[in-house]
């Protein structure tokens, strides 16, 4: 493509000389003849001598002419400077309108290719020609990165539907038992105490599944029109996560489970302790759910060169490999999730994942040999007052 760019230039600039030299003789007759011989007189009156030679006495004679040759050859050389100049502007004009041209026809052609590669499925090596390898591997990689995250999309989409349909269906189980109890306790004023006291219990654990599936679908809304927006201020963390474990004193003692923190005294953080409160609550609350049963939940925080880290540790089924990638995707739910109380509605660890990044920070999780440990690392507040 290069040589026949260099070609095509070469026979332009021939083109363009050729076309020069033509329409300056045309430009040179037509003034002459234009302006009445007046271009020839006025070359004789500046570089011709005229000295009349006489032959006898009678002053007979004629006249000599000589060419000014040194006035003749400045003249040439402005003259040749001249069309040298126009030369060079005119081959300089008439390569930009043709570079123009040729841009926007190699632009048409590549964006009726580039066109045609994204809608169809087709291989680039069939639509874009060798003289376009650079473009074909650019659109490659942009296609199957657009095709990456209409998957991702897809696979989002799906799921969020799968749970909102979980969701729905689930909610009828909770709702049909609370009316049945509570008809039952209408129909039977007389019903004895303890049998009362019994079915006013079953009633109440119902409603509050049922209220918990009805909180899912409003996180599910919140998620999707909620705009995260940090206050930032300097947090004494082992408060934060001694505050945390009393409140989740309750939810621990039902299930059987302890916890333990450790390395926690004396840390600061710089961050928006309510949404950090979260992040902590949302994961903690996915280590209860998923570890065994009278087991130990540790917390243990560690301090780096620039950076906190704060480790939840559980005992529970080995989370497998392929699950733990996608374990941060928004409504990503393990499948025993879908048979227990516990479930959410898989937006718990995105949303922890959205506000440590909002924070500089990263969360990742790690599950093997029945352990599993997630871990939040934060800026130091030392370092973030720096940047």
């Amino acid at each position: 493509m290069k040589a026949k760019t260099r070609l095509t230039r070469v026979v332009v600039t021939a083109l363009a000389l050729i076309g020069g030299l033509i329409l300056c003789r045309m430009l040179f007759v037509l003034f002459d003849r234009f302006m009445n011989g007046f271009f020839v007189d006025w070359f004789e009156e500046q570089y011709v001598n005229q000295v009349w030679q006489t032959l006898d006495e009678n002053d007979q004679g004629y006249y000599y002419r000589s060419i000014r040759w040194g006035r003749v050859k400045s003249l040439l050389l402005e003259v040749l400077v001249v069309v040298v100049l126009l030369w060079i502007l005119s081959v300089r004009v008439i390569s930009i309108l043709y570079s123009t041209w040729r841009e926007r026809k190699v632009l048409h052609a590549a964006g009726q290719m580039i066109g045609d590669y994204m809608r169809h499925d087709r291989e680039a090596a069939e639509v874009f020609p060798p003289d376009f390898a650079e473009v074909s591997m650019q659109m490659t990689e942009i296609k199957s990165g657009i095709l990456r995250q209409e998957q991702l999309l897809r696979e989002e989409t799906g799921r969020k539907n799968d749970l909102i349909t979980y969701l729905a269906h689930d909610l009828k189980t909770p709702l049909t038992s609370v009316i049945g109890y509570m008809s039952l306790l209408e129909e039977a004023p007389d019903m004895p105490p303890e049998q009362k006291a019994r079915y006013v219990h079953i009633a109440l654990d119902k409603a509050l599944r049922l209220e918990r599936l009805i909180n899912e679908f409003f996180e599910i809304t919140r998620y999707n029109f909620q705009q995260i927006v940090l206050e930032r201020e300097t947090l004494d963390l082992s408060f934060l996560l001694v505050q945390l474990k009393d409140e989740f004193y309750p939810i621990l003692s039902a299930h059987g489970n302890r916890l333990r923190l450790e390395n926690t005294e004396g840390l600061v953080i710089l961050g928006d302790g309510e949404k950090l409160a979260r992040v902590f609550n949302n994961i903690l609350k996915n280590a209860v759910a998923y570890s065994y049963p009278d087991t130990e939940i540790l917390i243990r925080c560690e301090k780096g060169e620039n950076t906190l880290r704060i480790c939840f540790q559980n005992r529970g089924r080995t989370i497998p490999r392929q699950k733990l990638d996608a374990i941060f995707e928004k409504f990503f739910r393990l499948d025993e999730a879908r048979n227990s109380n516990t479930g959410g509605a898989g937006l718990g660890l995105a949303i922890a994942r959205e506000i440590v990044l909002l924070h500089g920070g990263t969360v990742t999780a790690e599950s093997a040999d029945e352990v599993t440990v997630f871990t939040v690392e934060l800026p130091d507040a030392a370092d973030v007052w720096k940047q």
